[in-house]
């Protein structure tokens, strides 16, 4: 098996790709076997810094976790930040290298084709197995010519191919079909067959569609995949971060109070997951916000990062959302800005970075400064409070008071309810969290909310990771997967739009 690697492509974004990928890393890892995650190409805001020193896809970070790995820039060479409906930042190896259109993107691919080779080529030859990631879907054929991640990927690299699909929004069947119908032959040749994820119900009702998705198209089905309420951690795409819904699944309060949380859904949202860890206390209710009555009838806001702080600070003046802020900050009720939500509290912004707009007026909620710099500070921390920094704007004046510190230096700030920092990853310090949700409660007039001192976030990413590993075990023809690895996908059939019945 050395060597060994295969792609997992999904029907859609949000269809399960990482999940069934960390799934197979933790399995693989827990048999005794050297295996990395790979995803060539992401396009997501939500990012987590490497130890060495750059900035992968977050779900990249998570499947090296569940693989036992620290996270590393070789795991997703090329990373796609959006700021705009039109153009990204580029990050290759881990580090920015410019600004990018779809167009302008054309004229990089074939150096990214470079870089992303020569990185799965050292992690195979380092590495018993590699498991791969696409990215979105491999029948957007109309991106096929510049395609680094999917049947671009596994043409470069002859790798099999299974299909993910998500049952749950309806369709599958089809979606299945039409990936593989769409798909050129020579591409077609590498599917080997699919999974079923998200499932609700009797698995016998879907055997008969099954059964007849594998005449049309020659390919097994390796496994249905049941819905599970438990998996809701380091979720990356912003399609599952939707205004209104409560994230994760709340347990009931410890005291006699629930806490809720408005957490404020930012048009170009980066790390959403930093509220993760809110959600992971019993009686923390958090719910993502996008309109004023929705932050008036909240406890506690906060304000997530930002790929474009002042074009989404503009959005929050739009909607009403800042004034709404400002009133729930006058009532004394808390307030947490984080990176870009922290920047957005201060007065002032000079952005000749991400929106380029120059200076703009913050909220004003914190007497401090903001100005970006070209250099992106990309930092982990790991003593005394572990977290990570992935930000432009720095710091240039503050009159506020400090509200934690390390390393020697001040890294967050706060007036009276109101609290603001760079870091990613703070709320996952337990201690920190239980004291700053104490805190928050107090102000917030909810004396009778108690935190638990059994929560460690950390312990439930583990056991999230081992859940997916136990259902993949326990529900795909495993043996067949792994097969892949060793004998490539087999001779299929050339499937047609054109039905011959």
């Amino acid at each position: 098996m050395t060597g060994g690697a295969l792609l997992i492509a999904g029907t859609t974004s949000d269809a399960g790709k990482s999940m069934v990928v960390a799934g197979l890393c933790r399995m693989l890892a827990r048999k005794g076997i050297r295996v990395a995650p790979f995803k060539a190409q992401n396009m997501s805001n939500n990012s987590v810094v490497t130890v060495d020193g750059g900035e992968i896809g977050r779900a990249q970070g998570m499947q090296a976790r569940a693989a036992g790995l620290q996270p590393s820039t070789r795991f997703n060479p090329v990373l796609l930040k959006p700021g705009s409906d039109r153009t990204s930042q580029l990050v290759v190896k881990g580090h920015p290298v410019g600004q990018v259109s779809a167009q302008d993107y054309i004229a990089h691919r074939e150096r990214l084709a470079g870089v992303v080779a020569d990185e799965l080529a050292s992690l195979r030859a380092e590495f018993d197995v590699v498991v791969c990631e696409g990215a979105g879907s491999p029948a957007e054929i109309n991106l096929r010519a510049t395609d680094l991640a999917n049947m671009g990927l596994a043409r470069a690299a002859d790798l099999p191919v299974v299909i993910v699909g998500d049952i749950d929004r309806g369709g599958l069947l089809a979606h299945l079909f039409g990936t593989v119908a769409v798909l050129s032959p020579e591409d077609q040749a590498l599917i080997a067959g699919f999974i079923v994820n998200k499932f609700r119900g009797d698995p016998a009702l879907l055997a008969p569609g099954l059964d007849q998705l594998a005449e049309l198209t020659g390919r097994p089905t390796y496994g249905i995949v049941p819905y599970c309420e438990e998996l809701w951690l380091d979720t990356e795409d912003s399609v599952s971060v939707l205004a209104g819904h409560v994230v994760g699944v709340p347990a009931p309060p410890r005291g006699d109070q629930w806490l809720r949380v408005a957490a404020i859904r930012l048009p170009r949202i980066s790390n959403s997951t930093d509220i993760e860890a809110l959600a992971c206390e019993p009686g923390v209710l958090v719910r993502w916000a996008d309109e004023p009555s929705a932050v008036a009838d909240a406890d506690v806001v906060v304000i997530p990062g930002s790929k474009a702080t002042v074009a989404d600070l503009r959005w929050l003046r739009e909607r009403g959302l800042a004034e709404a802020i400002a009133s729930h900050v006058r009532s004394g009720r808390p307030v947490l800005g984080i990176c870009g939500g922290f920047q957005m509290l201060c007065r002032h912004i000079g952005d000749t970075v991400e929106t380029r707009v120059g200076d703009v007026d913050g909220l004003g909620l914190l007497d401090a400064d903001i100005d970006f710099a070209d250099d992106k500070v990309l930092r982990r921390w790991s003593s005394p409070l572990s977290g990570y920094e992935i930000h432009h704007g720095r710091v240039t004046r503050c009159a506020e008071e400090s509200w934690f510190a390390a390393d020697g230096g001040v890294q967050g700030y706060v007036r009276g309810a109101v609290f603001g920092t760079h870091w990613h990853g703070l709320l996952d310090n337990d201690e920190f969290r239980r004291d700053w949700l104490t805190t928050a409660a107090v102000a917030a007039g909810r004396p009778g909310f108690r935190v638990a001192v059994d929560t460690h976030v950390a312990g439930r990413r583990d056991a999230q990771l081992d859940v997916m590993a136990d259902l993949l075990v326990a529900h795909l023809d495993i043996d067949a997967l792994l097969s892949l690895l060793d004998s490539g996908a087999p001779a299929r059939p050339t499937v047609s739009t054109r039905l011959n019945r």
